[in-house]
């Protein structure tokens, strides 16, 4: 009989790094460089740069964490398996570093510097804010400076609009608490305590979701209100779009308390993000300050 066939090296590395925060975090980078109207080989570049650091802070988790994932038996994690090597994800990530380090340097000045700064709290994260109080700050530092990346890149970048950046570290706060609870036990087996370990699974569930709440209100005061509000059809979207996020914020409450944690809080704070991104999309030169 044939054995399966052993996945590729860059699938399991693919793996490694992440790949649904990646590739949000990227999107969410592209479609701001879209909407201040950036033209579209900046728009690449930006998401190049962004995917690049992404999947370096993805790799620098799994190379960095690998012992505590086998000794909980994470099955999701191919280094945790044995697919791939230790130094195989080391490399990786000091590699796709590099490159976001390059490409940042062509998206001028003070992107390249909000981008370089991004990826280093995403490995102060990775190497041991992860299990101390502060491990929220990262992801509140991350989250509001992907705007600043995506608004300041190109010759002509401008600096995004205030309710933009706090919509970002809001949001970042959302993503950190979600992605840390189905993982609660295991971290505690493995010393691991940071901000929502500290806070419990109902406390911190409950910040998770309202603070998608608050990125959701900020997001809609930000375009209907500024000096370039959206009007007509994008003003009943992008309320449309808040109610969808304050519904799927509710059912993730909901969910933290009546049940065990999932997955399935952090898609929905996926799903949020990816309505935020609509509603981005529709503001236009209302995220420029």
């Amino acid at each position: 009989m044939t054995s399966p066939r052993r996945p590729s090296t860059i699938r399991l590395l693919f793996a490694s790094s992440h790949p649904g925060p990646t590739v949000t975090v990227t999107v969410l980078a592209a479609v701001i460089a879209t909407a201040v109207g950036n033209p579209f080989r900046v728009v690449v570049l930006v998401a190049l740069a962004v995917v690049a650091g992404q999947l370096s802070i993805g790799l620098a988790n799994d190379w960095i964490d690998a012992d505590r994932d086998r000794a909980v038996g994470r099955s999701d994690k191919p280094v945790a398996r044995g697919l791939v090597a230790v130094t195989t994800v080391r490399t990786a990530a000091f590699a796709t570093a590099g490159v976001a380090v390059v490409l940042s340097l062509f998206l001028g000045p003070v992107a390249a510097v909000a981008h370089v700064v991004l990826v280093a709290a995403g490995w102060a994260y990775d190497a041991g804010l992860k299990r101390t109080a502060a491990s929220v700050a990262p992801f509140v530092v991350a989250f509001g400076l992907l705007p600043v990346v995506a608004v300041a890149a190109g010759p002509d970048g401008g600096w995004p609009a205030t309710w933009a950046i706090a919509t970002g570290a809001v949001f970042g706060v959302a993503i950190h608490c979600t992605n840390v609870l189905p993982d609660l036990v295991d971290d505690a087996a493995t010393g691991v305590r940071g901000f929502p370990h500290r806070l419990g699974l109902h406390a911190s569930g409950i910040v998770a979701f309202g603070s998608l709440v608050v990125a959701a209100v900020l997001v809609l005061l930000g375009q209907l209100g500024g000096d370039d509000p959206v009007r007509g059809a994008g003003a009943l979207l992008a309320v449309i779009g808040a109610v969808v996020v304050v519904v799927l914020a509710a059912v993730g409450v909901r969910l933290v308390l009546t049940g065990p944690p999932t997955r399935a809080l952090f898609r929905l704070v996926i799903a949020s993000s990816l309505v935020l991104v609509v509603e981005l999309g529709i503001a236009g030169a209302a995220l420029v300050a």
